[in-house]
């Protein structure tokens, strides 16, 4: 029996290799389906857990103001946060022999061990320092230490973002799409919860801590489920011929093959880079800090928000169904979202027609829904325009220029204010 199912495995990797064209799939009548999509859910949870934490530690950025109100909590977070995300994701292309030295599924263990250790500092300080006189338990040392799971929860990020991407690279496109979804996702589900805690609960020191402890006992519960999914993912049927051929394919990229690899995606590269440079230098600054209304009050921003989580949501699912063709014009309409900034501009500083909600709420919704989708569009699309072999570096080369667009938008992102 396990012989015969060795032979099989065996006749389906060839199976694949043959179907294998310009780095796409062609399913075959042999091939093992993914009928419950299962592989599909545990990719799009993968996604979901691999931006939920920091979702969580932005949201609760107000309960760490009150902790630390001498800080400048939020920049300090974003910069901690993006700058080791980035830094892991170069490490990963400088090390070539990194995917032969520790196996996917213990960098993603291991990156998802890192987010629940992260996340639970907070709550073990204050319990530590639950004698005190209500919750303000502010020291440099205890800021220090939330500074420091901020810098692990983006090293973990990282290396799940590099690996899990990197490894949808050379899987069929589905996976790719879970993925992305399943970002999106997160930033829906922390906004509901925003929601629904800004209703229930007091703005009051008592309510911000209870708020964001829900946010990291909900958070923690999904990352220890990731943990579990990223386990059972190998044992999957539809999964084990597909690692067997991007295990045989797992071969260090010389430096000469990895600068032309480079070289023919760098405007994709280059589109991801700008589609992030734009929207995070809009989201989440702009629109809840330089925007009001005398409608919504102190709704506003939390409004626009949960308008871009659901639009960019909506956006990335959009591409299950249909994919642009076409990765030069995915780059194009990329540059062109450029034209949200003399549009927002309008809205702040132009006629008052332009001031009210329906244009910037409409504007908002278009920002997600380009983003989400051009981003899906392109992070499959890139992956696929390479031979196989290099398609995992392909895959972390966009996520790098991703990663460097979220970091030159968080920058761009204050010359609103000037």
């Amino acid at each position: 029996m396990i012989i015969f199912h060795k032979l099989w495995n065996q006749n389906m990797v060839q199976s694949l290799k043959g179907m294998e064209k310009g780095g796409s799939f062609i399913r075959d009548e042999n091939e093992p389906r993914d009928t419950y999509k299962i592989a599909y859910i545990i990719h799009f949870l993968l996604g979901a857990g691999n931006l939920l934490p920091w979702n969580a530690l932005i949201t609760a950025v107000d309960y760490f103001g009150y902790l630390y109100p001498t800080k400048h909590v939020e920049k300090v977070f974003s910069v901690a946060y993006m700058t080791s995300s980035v830094l892991i994701l170069v490490l990963m292309l400088s090390w070539t022999k990194w995917n032969q030295t520790m196996s996917l599924r213990l960098r993603l263990n291991l990156g998802f061990s890192m987010f629940v250790l992260s996340l639970i500092v907070t709550p073990i300080i204050e319990w530590t320092n639950s004698h005190r006189n209500g919750i303000n338990v502010e020291s440099n040392a205890a800021y220090f230490v939330v500074v420091a799971s901020v810098v692990i929860c983006g090293l973990a990020d990282g290396l799940i973002g590099g690996s899990l991407i990197g490894s949808a690279g050379k899987l069929p496109k589905q996976y790719m799409q879970a993925i992305f979804a399943g970002t999106a996702s997160s930033g829906v589900l922390i906004s509901i919860l925003r929601i629904i805690t800004k209703v229930s609960l007091p703005h009051t020191p008592q309510g911000l801590k209870t708020s964001a402890h829900l946010y990291f006992i909900i958070s923690t519960a999904i990352l220890i489920g990731c943990i579990i999914c990223c386990n059972m993912l190998y044992k999957l049927p539809v999964m084990q011929p597909h690692y067997t051929l991007v295990q045989d394919n797992c071969l260090p990229c010389s430096r000469h093959k990895f600068q032309d690899m480079a070289r023919s995606i760098r405007w994709p590269a280059f589109g991801i880079f700008a589609i992030y440079t734009v929207t995070l230098s809009i989201f989440p600054g702009f629109l809840a800090e330089n925007l009001e209304s005398k409608l919504l009050k102190d709704w506003y921003p939390i409004l626009l928000i949960t308008v871009y989580n659901l639009s960019d949501f909506a956006g990335k699912s959009f591409t299950a169904v249909y994919v642009l063709k076409s990765i030069g014009k995915a780059t194009w309409f990329c540059i062109a979202r450029l034209i949200f900034y003399p549009l927002f501009t309008a809205c702040l500083h132009g006629p008052k027609s332009l001031k009210n909600e329906v244009p910037i709420i409409f504007l908002t919704t278009m920002l997600g829904l380009t983003n989400g989708y051009l981003t899906s569009v392109i992070m499959i699309l890139a992956p696929k325009s390479v031979p196989t072999s290099e398609a995992e570096i392909a895959a972390i080369v966009m996520a790098v220029s991703l990663g460097m667009g979220l970091m030159a938008g968080s920058v761009l992102g204050w010359f609103w204010i000037i």
